[in-house]
């Protein structure tokens, strides 16, 4: 099950439970829990995550430049040798 989905409907049923409930200090208790316990779990806003995928595309594409480079310069050094 996506997690967003059990969110909304933990949401949607804390609510409704509120709604029925003569118990106003609930759903702030709730939260309040909710959100510790988020914390706990250390997790990243979606823009944090979007904005480290950038990173590491970027980070790939220049490893990959990096790497076609090193390959040209292992060739050219392995062809002076053998032209010595």
């Amino acid at each position: 099950m996506n997690p967003t989905h059990l969110f909304e409907n933990l949401h949607a049923k804390i609510n409704k439970a509120i709604e029925n409930s003569p118990a106003k200090d609930i759903e702030k208790n709730v939260k309040t829990m909710m959100t510790q316990g988020f914390t706990k779990l250390d997790l990243v806003t979606r823009e944090e995550f979007d904005i480290h995928i950038q990173v590491m595309e970027k980070t790939r594409a220049k490893l990959q430049m990096l790497e076609a480079r090193v390959a040209a310069l292992e060739a050219q050094l392995a062809q002076a040798r053998s032209e010595k």
